[in-house]
């Protein structure tokens, strides 16, 4: 039997160490300058990648993270694991009694926040793919699709955070977004598991047609049957099992079988992953200490793991096309809040309350971080559009909480008798 060999296996450890405290360290400092843990954990792995060390010193950069070899394809495993386990988490952010509530308003917001930024997203890339580095005109379409679903999600745990930090999380305008965000999770999910397909990285030997079926009937019946079993077994295994313990290696047992179900089926490991989640965390017998419990777990070992991998294998200066990065990001500024603020206008909030509604679904982050690394595995992409859309996802971080601070500022100036937030 193949195994690593004993200088493999040092290797793999100091890797696993070194990326995990540089991770652990930017993560600090990012939120010592009221920004997310994960823009840290990225700059981290720009820092130990060829963008920083590899500048500085080649030799150890190429000892610390061979491309190639046994201890490179481990960290690659490892990494594909976390992928699957930050959406699973993800999915479990997702409250479908909250999206029920919002009614109308969070189904306005969503659809438009959805439909404008990801038709925008779709057309400048189908007219003119060169622009944006793409040259293989018998996948101009899937491209064009891939950028309108990038463009189109917003980042719920990333907006959760801000919400919190601005001290609105469980007012209306919150509620909204939270809402709104997690319809937009499911929709787009499911887009681009389609897209995912289209790509060529469908091993299972089926059809599109099928795939698409399978992987409708897999949401539809995790959502209603599967949802109604788990919440049916989790007082059986909250009282029978041991506390935490059985409960956490039955959710991972299950998340890592969704998984595999849509991997088999030609759909990325992470949707069944994502659904999962979904199905899991709606149930009420799940408590927030068991969901807080997997947090952090999942946030402060593995999510640290995948984010710093972003930047081992790229050059971030190399790869900088600044006229591409300002288009994807004008794209997806402009799509968003005006199609997050139509919706709020439509759902009947104000006019600056809905422009914050707009800035705040104009959160990008997690997601749209891992779709880029997915199809940039795949050879889907280039370097330069990756690094466009990291870029993105950054400025829409940095700019999103002082915009809607700024909205409610001039909505409570302009409108001293609109009933508050709360």
């Amino acid at each position: 039997m193949d195994k690593l060999a004993h200088h493999e296996v040092i290797n793999l450890l100091i890797q696993l160490s070194v990326m995990l405290i540089a991770g652990r360290v930017l993560a600090e400092v990012a939120r010592q300058l009221k920004q997310p843990s994960v823009i840290g954990e990225i700059f981290a792995g720009i820092l130990l990648g060829p963008t920083i060390l590899g500048t500085i010193d080649p030799d150890a950069f190429s000892f610390l993270f061979p491309e190639t070899g046994p201890s490179a394809l481990v960290l690659d495993g490892i990494i594909q694991v976390a992928v699957v386990l930050l959406l699973f988490i993800a999915g479990l952010e997702v409250d479908l009694h909250i999206v029920k509530q919002q009614g109308k308003q969070a189904i306005f917001t969503s659809l438009c926040s959805l439909a404008l930024p990801f038709a925008l997203g779709f057309i400048f890339p189908y007219l003119w793919p060169e622009f944006f580095g793409f040259y293989h005109e018998d996948k101009v379409l899937v491209f064009a699709l891939f950028i309108g679903t990038t463009m189109a999600i917003t980042a719920l745990p990333v907006v959760a955070r801000i919400l919190m930090d601005l001290n609105v999380f469980k007012s209306s305008i919150g509620m909204l977004i939270i809402a709104s965000a997690m319809v937009n999770d499911i929709l787009g999910w499911l887009i681009f598991s389609v897209i995912l397909s289209m790509m060529g990285t469908n091993d299972g030997g089926m059809s599109i047609g099928s795939t698409i079926a399978l992987t409708i009937g897999f949401t539809l019946v995790m959502l209603t049957v599967g949802r109604g079993l788990i919440n049916r077994s989790l007082p059986w295994i909250n009282r029978k099992l041991a506390w935490p313990g059985g409960l956490l290696s039955l959710s991972l047992a299950l998340c890592f079988l969704a998984a595999a179900f849509t991997e088999s089926i030609g759909i990325h490991a992470i949707f069944g992953s994502f659904i999962l989640g979904v199905a899991l965390g709606d149930s009420e017998h799940l408590t927030e200490r068991a969901k807080e419990i997997l947090h952090q777990f999942i946030n402060n070992i593995f999510a640290p793991l995948f984010f710093v991998s972003i930047g081992l294998y790229i050059n971030f200066i190399e790869s900088f096309n600044p006229l591409l990065v300002l288009a994807i990001t004008v794209i997806a500024f402009s799509g968003k809040i005006t199609g997050a603020t139509i919706g709020a206008r439509l759902g009947g909030f104000s006019q600056y309350r809905a422009l914050a509604v707009g800035f705040g679904m104009n959160t990008h982050g997690t997601l749209e971080v891992i779709l880029g690394a997915i199809a940039l595995h795949e050879g889907f992409i280039t370097n330069e559009i990756f690094v466009a859309i990291i870029s993105m996802v950054i400025i829409s971080i940095v700019s999103s909480a002082p915009l809607m601070k700024y909205s409610l500022k001039i909505d409570r100036e302009k409108n001293p008798d609109t009933p508050p937030l709360f």
